[in-house]
């Protein structure tokens, strides 16, 4: 711990180290801070259970409005890093330090554009003010007219605006004034159209820029963020000693062992509950002329740990599993709309992990009516961080019952819109001679209407209310957390969906094994638990995914 709120220090941007096992989501997601995708296209990635929201902003003031990068990533940095802000959902197979560091380093990016395109504004545009407002109201009305259905509409947009440029020479042929105004009027018809020269190899330049490192990203070579305003140079630096501070509670709340249960969404960062089996018999004597020698369900939960902890070793050597993730989790029930949620606090909870002694305590205790519980959960993230597949055990007694239940939980691969690589603007045409065949042409990488939104947009970045106000922003879906946001189901991928199905065996046998080792050596006849058991273990060798946790009632 360190000296800044007992959470682990940071040293600067990271990357995904090798073996974590969460680089292809952690990419994908990264790689949506350097897209120029429209904003609305965020909405092509929510399931069933998680919407994105978009605040088109001003229905007239379209020309200001972000694209998907600039809105993901001011969405993100606000929403992971903002001052007060709610509690984040874990994103399993995932490192969502590594996703905000590139949406900082995507805003660094545009920031040093911004810079450069305000100046061309200001020497060629505020300076020759009345010339600007008159491009400027071509291009929004063509703007306007070419987001039209109706291609006929789209012609008069780009008609309008010709006819603009017709005026202005007319304009400049036969000028109205004299002396220093009929020169200040040529500068003002001439000066934004050099402007826009300008700023449009600015814009080519840093559109390049992001459109490798999106590519870079997703193509697994592993291109690092850059971030230095992460990193104070000395005790003055507040702003960077800050933004440390919000990197490293970050990372501490990742690896937070609270969670949550939503109802028919499951353990929120977990995925649905697909699969449930309970084993539920009474506490009887094995020798009748004794009793029961006390235990507590901490004993029985302490058993399977150590038992889930070698579930990479087998008789045989044939692969198998991984090395599982044994954790105990405390999880706090929340309403299935549930808009923001908390984390549990004070004494017995330090740096977003709950201490040991109080997870024993709850596990113990709280078995019935309020309060948050207990559960023993074994993870593997696989697939390259594609698919975590979590198995939750918890045990109850209640009276003389004694209850094991194992759950199943599967959270699919990132939507395919964060794995889609660029690709280079192009159209298909007809040939002139030959109308019956077509071919391809590209397209610049910036074109003339999104020079002019960067242009205008660059000079209100420094004042982020009005401009989110003029053009719109992105609404992240609450309870928040990367991963889950976005995740697919697996069981659309076959192998990803057998893999969690043949989880359920080994696992609940490996929990019966322990649980009932530990009846036996505290004198309890394991006949009807060990019948219960098999049965048990036949059932689950036809483990099919299921809506566990929507009730039939």
């Amino acid at each position: 711990m360190s000296a800044d709120g007992g959470f682990a220090d940071f040293f600067g941007p990271q990357v995904p180290r090798a073996g974590a096992g969460g680089q292809a989501p952690t990419f994908a997601l990264a790689s949506a801070a350097y897209r120029d995708n429209e904003m609305e296209e965020i909405k092509k990635a929510d399931n069933d259970w998680h919407k994105t929201s978009v605040n088109a902003g001003r229905s007239w003031a379209t020309i200001f409005r972000p694209n998907l990068g600039e809105a993901f990533s001011n969405a993100v940095i606000a929403r992971m890093l903002g001052g007060g802000r709610n509690a984040l959902i874990q994103s399993f197979g995932t490192e969502p330090q590594v996703v905000v560091e590139h949406c900082l380093a995507a805003n660094g990016i545009r920031k040093a554009r911004d810079n450069k395109l305000t100046t061309v504004i200001l020497l060629c545009g505020v300076l020759f003010l009345p010339g600007m407002l008159v491009w400027l109201l071509g291009f929004q009305i063509r703007t306007t007219v070419a987001k039209a259905q109706n291609k006929r509409a789209g012609s008069l947009g780009t008609a309008v605006l010709a006819a603009i440029g017709v005026l202005a020479v007319l304009f400049l042929i036969n000028m109205p004034f004299a002396g220093f105004w009929a020169w200040y009027a040529r500068a003002a018809v001439v000066m934004p159209v050099a402007g826009w020269f300008l700023a449009k190899r600015i814009c080519e330049a840093t559109a390049r820029d992001l459109r490798e490192r999106w590519d870079g990203l997703l193509s697994g070579s592993g291109i690092g963020a850059k971030v230095p305003e992460a990193v104070p140079s000395n005790p003055n630096e507040t702003a960077a000693e800050q933004l440390r501070q919000s990197l490293a509670k970050l990372s501490a709340e990742q690896q937070s062992n609270s969670v949550f249960y939503a109802g028919p969404k499951g353990i929120l960062g977990m995925g649905t509950r697909w699969g449930s089996w309970q084993l539920a018999e009474e506490l009887v004597p094995a020798d009748p002329d004794r009793e029961i020698h006390p235990f507590r369900s901490w004993d029985v939960i302490r058993s399977i740990h150590d038992q889930l902890a070698q579930l990479e070793r087998g008789p045989l050597n044939t692969g198998g599993f991984p090395k599982p993730s044994v954790r105990h989790w405390i999880v706090t029930p929340v309403g299935e709309n549930a808009g923001s949620v908390s984390r549990p606090g004070g004494t017995d909870v330090e740096a977003y992990q709950v201490k040991p002694h109080a997870i024993q305590e709850i596990c113990n205790k709280q078995q019935f009516g309020a309060g948050d519980r207990h559960y023993l959960g074994v993870q593997w993230t696989l697939w390259d961080g594609q698919l975590v597949i979590t198995m939750l055990i918890t045990v109850t007694v209640l009276h003389s019952t004694l209850r094991i239940e194992v759950t199943g939980h599967a959270l699919g691969p990132v939507n395919s819109l964060f794995t889609t690589k660029p690709s280079a603007p192009s159209k298909s045409v007809t040939k002139a001679f030959k109308p019956w065949e077509s071919r391809t042409v590209k397209l610049p990488l910036v074109n003339a209407t999104e020079v002019v939104r960067l242009a205008v947009r660059a000079p209100l970045t420094w004042y982020p209310p009005l401009l989110n106000w003029l053009g719109g922003t992105m609404g992240l879906p609450e309870p928040f957390g990367l991963r889950h946001a976005w995740a697919d189901q697996p069981w659309r991928h076959r192998f990803m969906a057998d893999d969690a199905l043949r989880a359920a065996t080994p696992v609940l046998r490996a929990v019966h094994s322990a649980a009932l080792r530990v009846l036996d050596e505290n004198g309890v006849d394991t006949s009807k638990f060990g019948a219960r058991s098999a049965a048990l273990s036949g059932a689950v060798q036809d483990a099919a995914p299921k809506k566990a946790d929507l009730y039939d009632a």
